[in-house]
């Protein structure tokens, strides 16, 4: 380690770094004046951007490429990327394994060794074919599925197809016997699953107005609307369903009940986890009426019996119940507890015939419980420990299994047996992986959960090399996940930590809260704690730990960066949300407010501005080494994020570490990312974590 850094002081390896154009551009915020010298590279399609982002690609080149053990380590990705597995998919009442049967035709969305996507067949009378496979739609593989929906019949699919990483989805129909497409395509959907009606005649999906030309990418996106399409008419033929002009921030959910008779949408404004519901009874021909029509808690859908509507919801329980609210009564008085809250999390639940699954989280593990409709526990499904399941839609037998040396599988339950429904090769020495859970203090004796994974028989002498990820924030639980880049950093001997954050899931709504708006210094606080118990411990060491985080994890990663600069040996920062003060002007960023809270409101902006990545960079502090990552067609956050972020960090860095930037091409936020970028990514990060730290191996 020590050469290499000899090397690049020395300049053999690294090209000079680029100088970033400062401008004379000064905004005031609540009578606070907030200099921001690199707004020109908000729009990064003008020329003069285009030219940053080329000098910077190359002067990352210049590190990255010379790093020694990259052809080895890229054969390794290659290889451990080289498995069968099933995935999820999304739905209103949240993602689903993707094992779905309609009739005799058993649907699963499957990813097949080193394919860049996953792709879907369909498996009728013992023969299976693939019915729609988008690793045949790009050239490059970054056409992706972002979401489909089959017919309750089975005999059509509405799938939406997603380019370059972007939310932007164009929704076609396609049959399911012909596996041939109808001619219609539907255009300027964002963030929105179809629900076909109960005929399969038709589907209902939500899209936003046209954005001027030229400004898709960055154009605010608000004023959502619900449309119905018909099959085989063109999309100029679509019925608008509901629209609320005077509420551009509201989007929703919309589920049709089993019978076909109400259509239920689920209002968030934001990406708050509280919501709105309204209902239209199709049968009675009534318009949509609101049923809760104030948002204090969560209402998810899950079912009817006849006019009683069952719903998931957080209301006087913050880690989730089951209630029934009768539309002949629906006063609040009147709400009816079919399932009481627990000391677990009930992250999900589905009706199925006359029981419940319901999925919790114990201690970030995977729990499921099957419960009548009377509120009586059937039975509890058997699961392994340190593990995430997902539903698979319409069972109570299948269920999709992970966890960090487990990649996703089905498997089929029954009495206190599971079994996997298929054996999947895998590339992978699972054997080697020692898993395990710690609970470490935070501020207030908050206890806080972390996953810890690494090479059984690993020393803690503090020498080991090691990687923290975070997220912390919109109500989202990281639990245990196969990633073929954690299993390469582990094999290699590297160790990697997973800091259950305040601001998640994990705990219910309470956890949630604590970590949000004006409480989000507890966030940073829990990451932080936990890299001093790493250390204290001696899994590894200030100067050979990394954290990592990406989106609301990247500036996570930011704002900690700046706090405890000498805490860490490297950072990586994919994604991240930088710009705190203009984070809400850009694509769906107005959304975020009900976690960040506003920044045109003066506590929200006090507390914003105190942690803002961008904005509390300090000029001449010797900062570790730092590679943000970013993608020219991110749009939910906007690689500007990026670009002034590390431009700022540049300038500011008072010590010999290198700052880079790496800016992916025809790639997005996350989602749909191939496996060829995702090779390419993994191998980048990991030759910059063993320049900046020294190899895993090193003793």
């Amino acid at each position: 380690m020590r050469l290499l850094w000899l090397l690049l002081a020395a300049g053999v390896m690294a090209a000079e770094l680029p100088k970033t154009k400062r401008v004379e551009h000064v905004d005031s915020y609540h009578g606070v004046r907030v200099a921001d010298p690199y707004r020109w590279l908000e729009n990064p399609d003008t020329p003069e951007a285009r030219q940053w982002i080329e000098a910077q690609n190359n002067y990352t080149r210049s590190f990255l490429d010379r790093v020694p053990g990259r052809a080895k380590l890229r054969a390794r990705l290659e290889a451990i990327h080289r498995f069968d597995r099933f995935q999820t998919y999304g739905t209103p009442g949240g993602a689903m394994a993707g094992w779905i049967v309609r009739g005799k035709r058993v649907f699963t969305y499957f990813q097949k060794g080193s394919q860049n996507q996953p792709a879907l067949s369909v498996k009728e009378g013992g023969t299976e074919r693939v019915l729609l496979d988008p690793n045949t739609m790009s050239t490059d593989g970054t056409a992706a599925i972002n979401n489909f929906a089959i017919s309750r019949d089975g005999l059509w699919l509405a799938y939406a197809i997603s380019e370059a990483g972007s939310d932007w989805q164009k929704w076609r129909v396609r049959s399911v016997v012909t596996g041939r497409d109808l001619d219609e395509t539907l255009e300027w959907s964002k963030f929105s699953t179809a629900e076909w009606d109960a005929n399969g005649e038709g589907f209902y999906y939500g899209r936003y107005p046209a954005p001027e030309a030229g400004a898709a990418l960055r154009a605010a996106n608000q004023g959502f609307q619900l449309w119905y399409h018909k099959r085989g008419t063109p999309q100029s033929a679509d019925r608008l369903i509901y629209e609320r002009p005077d509420r551009k921030l509201w989007f929703w959910d919309t589920t049709l009940s089993k019978d076909g008779r109400y259509l239920v949408l689920e209002i968030r404004e934001g990406t708050a986890s509280i919501n709105r519901v309204y209902v239209q009874d199709l049968a009675e021909g009534a318009p949509i009426q609101p049923l809760i029509d104030e948002a204090f808690s969560e209402f998810q859908f899950l079912g009817n019996r006849g006019r009683k509507l069952l719903f998931k919801t957080t209301w006087q329980a913050p880690r989730g119940r089951v209630i029934e609210i009768d539309l002949a009564a629906p006063e609040r008085g009147q709400w009816r507890q079919i399932v009481p809250e627990t000391k677990d999390t009930l992250e999900q639940a589905q009706l199925v015939g006359e029981e419940l699954a319901l999925r919790y989280l114990r201690d970030v593990t995977g729990v499921v419980e099957i419960v009548g409709l009377d509120g009586a526990a059937r039975r509890r499904v058997p699961l392994p420990p340190n593990s995430t399941v997902a539903l698979v839609e319409g069972s109570t037998r299948h269920y999709g299994i992970s966890g960090f040396a487990q990649p996703m599988t089905i498997v089929e339950c029954a009495g206190q047996r599971c079994a996997p429904v298929v054996n999947l090769p895998f590339p992978f020495d699972a054997s080697v992986m020692d898993t395990r859970q710690v609970f470490y203090e935070s501020t207030g004796g908050v206890k806080v959960p972390m996953f810890i994974v690494m090479r059984k028989g690993t020393k803690l002498d503090g020498k080991a090399a090691a990687i923290l990820y975070g997220y912390g924030g919109f109500n989202v639980s990281v639990t245990p996940a196969f990633n073929p880049a954690i299993a390469a950093w582990v094999e290699r001997g590297g160790i990697y930590a997973v800091a259950n954050l305040r601001g998640g899931a994990e705990y219910g709504e309470e956890w949630h809260k604590a970590g949000m708006k004006q409480n989000k210094q507890n966030v940073f606080d829990d990451f932080i704690k936990a890299a001093e118990w790493l250390i204290e411990n001696k899994y590894t060491s200030a100067r050979r730990l990394a954290i990592r985080g990406g989106s609301n994890g990247g500036l996570l990663v930011g704002a900690v960066l700046n706090q405890r600069p000498e805490l860490f040996g490297a950072a990586v920062p994919a994604v991240g949300v930088m710009d705190m003060l203009r984070f809400d002007q850009f694509t769906i960023g107005a959304a975020w407010a009900s976690d960040y809270g506003s920044p045109k409101n003066p506590e929200d902006f006090a507390a914003i501005y105190k942690y803002s990545p961008l904005h509390n960079i300090r000029q001449g502090w010797r900062y570790p080494a730092v590679m943000v990552t970013t993608a020219d067609h991110d749009d939910r956050v906007v690689p500007a994020h990026s670009f002034k972020y590390a431009a700022a960090l540049q300038a500011a860095q008072g010590g010999p570490a290198p700052i880079l930037i790496r800016i992916e091409t025809s790639a997005g936020h996350g989602a749909g990312k191939p496996t060829t970028k995702k090779v390419d990514e993994d191998l980048d990060v990991f030759s910059f974590l063993d320049m900046a730290l020294g190899p895993p191996t090193q003793r």
